[in-house]
């Protein structure tokens, strides 16, 4: 496994459970948390524009390999793996998954480090909910939910327990936290009722970028559902782009 190019690698602790995070950039922390398969090149490009706003990007390591680039093989047999492990509830509706404990104490050592006015959180599909749960006991000011695909098989389910959701809440009143969520149309695994599910609790601080499926990239894999990374067309005027600079942009209105 290769080291994303720019991102120096540092080891995290949490409870006992230590992994690599890789870290570039300067300015208030933003925890990008990667996508099944792994911490692919896209993912890895798409950090580097956030290092460059600029921010400081925290990016842990979750589960496949670093660089390995996205194959059909490779993502089946991740996604075997994440549904078996006991990190994550694939099928959960009404609470997080363990690791979203691991995630905060990240964003918390983070914020710290820092400094400055909160924090913000990327997530991507697997990953893509585990930014709003991590609005419970971390200073929170933007999660970023790109295409969040837990619960599998419960399309309004969002993966957080009441307890997460009323922190979020509290967040959002005491700390003018606010949501930002990105998916294609009918995407498969990120269904329209779970971004209407998040517009009832939230209602206008959960901003949906909800994009054409004919936007995406044709040479990404199928079905079309990464925004922000394998179906990203990564020039001016493209909607993807625009999403990508409108997540930018979103980071920077929180944190700053």
């Amino acid at each position: 496994m290769a080291d994303p190019p720019g991102f120096t690698p540092t080891p995290f602790t949490h409870d006992g459970v230590t992994r690599t995070v890789y870290r570039a950039g300067r300015g208030p922390a933003v925890v990008v948390m990667h996508e099944l398969p792994g911490l692919t090149p896209e993912v890895a490009r798409f950090a580097r524009y956030v290092a460059e706003a600029p921010f400081s990007v925290y990016m842990p390591h979750l589960f496949g390999e670093t660089m390995r680039p996205v194959t059909p093989g490779y993502g089946a047999k991740e996604f075997a793996r994440a549904c078996i492990s006991r990190e994550f509830r694939v099928l959960a509706s009404h609470r997080s998954s363990p690791i979203v404990d691991w995630l905060r104490a990240l964003a918390n050592a983070a914020h710290r480090e820092q400094g400055g006015k909160g924090v913000g959180a990327v997530g991507m599909c697997l990953t893509g909910n585990f930014a709003l749960a991590m609005m419970l006991d971390v200073k929170m000011l933007a999660p970023v939910l790109a295409e969040p695909s837990l619960p599998f098989f419960r399309k309004h389910g969002i993966h957080a327990s009441d307890r997460e959701i009323a922190a979020a809440k509290r967040r959002i009143v005491d700390d003018g936290a606010r949501i930002l969520g990105l998916r294609f149309h009918r995407d498969p695994f990120c269904p329209a009722e779970r971004f209407q599910r998040l517009r009832e609790i939230f209602g206008q601080d959960f901003e949906a970028i909800e994009l054409d499926p004919a936007s995406a990239n044709p040479a990404g894999p199928k079905p079309i559902h990464s925004v922000l990374t394998n179906h990203l067309i990564d020039k001016a005027g493209e909607p993807t782009r625009a999403a990508l600079d409108r997540v930018l942009s979103f980071l920077g209105e929180q944190l700053r």
